[in-house]
């Protein structure tokens, strides 16, 4: 294998310490290809150059090797958060990567443990229990994290009923006269009104926080010795009313998942590998109860090199491990990243000891993975299991559903593309309310699926109000002409990287990505019939584009759903799909995203416009994160107006002195 390579690459491996650290490979290119680590740098990098792979996937990896970069680290656990940090960021293309831009959510109890119902009645002596999305601070108590909102909101129910907490913001809270519904049907003991003391609210936090710690039954204890404290001295009516917590909480115990085992805290880690897709089912348990369970589908499991042995222990070959294990790892690597990880993992694959260990330095938690289980835990492990099979089956069958639309579509139009699935779909939509806040939007279909972070918005201006035909040349001239241009000065200068002018993320970037990255789509929608397709083939004939990529989805009679019909810039005859055809399905998809995401970015402008939203962010030190907190506190910016300084820096993130300045800017 080594003769393949070149002599400075390989005498930069023969230099390489016998120290921890992370490498990685590049290809010709300048492609990411792999990220590892090891605790023996030399020896690791080594094994992949002097050990014939054969034609394994490794091997094939290994040929395409021109360049490597390595970091020492000081400890293997360092070298795992480094490695599975730059797996995240940087989508090298044989590494397992789990994609997550979703926060778990917690439930928060307001205000320190040591101040709860401390000092004069107000929002700060009675904390508020509230779902949360975000970064934890220590100004609050958190609880988690759950597996989705659901989990959050249930738990919130629960504390509601047998605890009585309040949930209303300290707003709402500082102006109550009298009690809300809430404590007319037993859902809170109304301290807004002063109907219960802060020392007895404070009492009920503890509890609540015990319930969502696991301690149900020191809860049940203390609520009985208490009872038959104030029973002793003839206060029936507290003793009453501390019966009916313990009815209720006795209730919800019954109702609920909760387990009298020695686990509070526990993951249950279920993978599943079929179709050349995998899951990794999550399922948590927390204070005893089981919350739910979340799936998580890696990419690229089958570029996967599957060398992970090694990388956790230098002593041992390189031994392929199964694609369970390999997912299996990777996630438990990368999850727990940015994720509390609780005392005990328990695994339906057996995961390395060294893996584990590094994961304890990391996190500061002496943590213990558990396979082939027992009794309750066994029963866990199972639901975990069956539920992963049950999310991976219907992702494959969505997606062959997919990628059937896709053909369909393309077989329907006469196309022949290169690759199915590099199939690209651009559509647009043009939307505004009598000629006002006009905007256009470009959505992006491709590997049989929306690509979100493709997606343009476009203000049209400078044309006359309410002409969709002249918004429609204007959102496709500025669309194509800078990437013809792009296409046109590569042809002329021949091969190599060419950087120009083309669109970025807004409405229009004034910087291209290289030219290699510049492709025009091979099927261009617009949402309308002939008039709207007369116009893009204007556009298209002025910028030299084929026009036989222009099709126009023309509503049928009436109007009525599924009786469109499709019109073809170049000369073609309407064709229509049918009613139940998968291809009609897949355009009606498409274009209901682009006009979903047309209008609501033309809401966006006209609320700015008429109401005055975009003051705010006009104001030092308010940007888009205040400003929403700002408008969802108060209900818009004529509630952010007519309130107080006061009232302004009780939102988060709003000091006294930014309070004073919002309060004098909007008067």
């Amino acid at each position: 294998m080594s003769d393949t390579h070149s002599e400075q690459l390989l005498s930069e491996v023969a230099a390489l310490p016998a120290l921890p650290g992370v490498y990685r490979y590049f290809d010709a290119d300048g492609q990411l290809l792999y990220v590892g680590k090891a605790i023996n740098l030399k020896k690791r990098v080594s094994s992949y150059f002097h050990k014939d792979h054969g034609g394994t996937r490794i091997g094939h990896m290994v040929s395409k090797i021109v360049r490597m970069e390595t970091t020492v680290v000081r400890s293997e656990a360092e070298a795992l958060l480094l490695e599975n940090n730059l797996i995240k960021v940087l989508n090298p293309k044989y590494n397992i990567l789990f994609r997550d831009d979703k926060s778990y959510p917690y439930l928060k109890i307001t205000g320190p443990r040591d101040k709860a119902g401390a000092g004069a009645p107000s929002a700060a002596s009675f904390p508020r229990v509230a779902y949360y999305r975000g970064a934890v601070d220590k100004k609050n108590r958190y609880f988690g994290p759950f597996p989705n909102g659901w989990a959050v909101k249930e738990s919130i129910l629960l504390l509601q009923k047998v605890f009585r907490l309040r949930t209303c913001e300290d707003t709402v809270f500082n102006n109550r006269t009298r009690p809300c519904l809430l404590y007319q049907i037993k859902r809170c003991s109304a301290p807004c009104v002063n109907y219960i003391s802060p020392e007895a609210y404070a009492q009920d936090v503890q509890d609540a926080e015990k319930f969502l710690q696991g301690e149900t039954q020191q809860v049940l204890d203390a609520l009985q010795a208490r009872m038959m404290a104030h029973a002793e001295r003839l206060e029936f009516e507290q003793a009453a009313e501390l019966r009916n917590q313990m009815s209720a909480l006795s209730t919800v115990l019954l109702q609920q998942a909760v387990y009298n085992v020695s686990d509070k805290d526990v993951d249950i880690l279920a993978v599943q590998v079929h179709g050349g897709r995998a899951c990794v089912n999550l399922a948590m348990v927390r204070g005893g109860r089981h919350l739910g369970d979340r799936p998580y589908f890696p990419a690229q499991v089958e570029d996967a090199t599957g060398v992970y042995q090694a990388d956790v222990d230098d002593e041992l070959p390189p031994v392929n491990l199964s694609v369970e294990v390999q997912v299996l790892e990777a996630f438990i690597a990368q999850h727990y990243i940015d994720v509390p990880v609780p005392p005990t993992l328990i695994t339906s694959e057996p995961v390395s000891n060294a893996l584990i260990e590094a994961l304890s330095l990391q996190t500061g938690v002496r943590i213990s993975a558990v396979h082939q289980p027992r009794e309750q835990r066994r029963i866990w492990l199972e639901m975990a299991q069956k539920d992963a099979g049950i999310a991976l089956a219907r992702l494959l069958a969505e997606e062959g559903s997919q990628q059937a639309r896709t053909r369909a579509l393309v077989d329907a139009l006469g196309l022949v593309p290169d690759q199915l699935d590099a199939f690209r779909i651009e559509c647009f939509d043009i939307s505004h309310t009598a000629g006002e806040a006009t905007q256009a939007s470009c959505v992006v279909f491709q590997g049989h699926k929306m690509q979100s972070a493709e997606y343009r918005r476009y203000s049209i201006d400078n044309i006359t109000p309410g002409d969709d035909y002249a918004a429609m040349r204007q959102v496709l001239t500025r669309r194509y002409s800078k990437m013809v241009e792009v296409i046109r000065q590569a042809e002329n200068a021949g091969p190599g990287p060419l950087g120009a002018a083309a669109e970025g993320s807004g409405d229009d970037a004034a910087a291209a990505p290289p030219v290699s990255t510049v492709r025009l789509p091979d099927l261009v929608l617009v949402d309308g019939g002939k008039g709207q397709v007369s116009m893009a083939r204007e556009v298209f004939a002025e910028l030299g584009i084929d026009l036989g990529l222009i099709v126009g989805v023309e509503k049928g009679e009436g109007r009525k759903v599924g009786l469109e019909e499709l019109v073809f810039a170049d000369g073609r005859p309407k064709v229509y799909l049918g009613k139940d055809s998968a291809a009609l399905m897949l355009v009606a998809q498409i274009r209901d995203e682009a006009h979903r995401f047309a209008i609501t970015g033309m809401r966006a402008q006209r609320a700015r416009v008429r109401v005055g939203g975009s003051k705010l962010e006009e104001i030092p030190g308010i940007g888009p994160k205040r400003r929403a907190r700002l408008l969802q506190r108060f209900g818009g910016i004529r509630g952010v107006a007519g309130a107080s300084a006061e009232e302004i820096a009780t939102v988060e993130g709003i000091s006294k002195e930014l309070a004073a300045e919002i309060y004098r800017a909007l008067r």
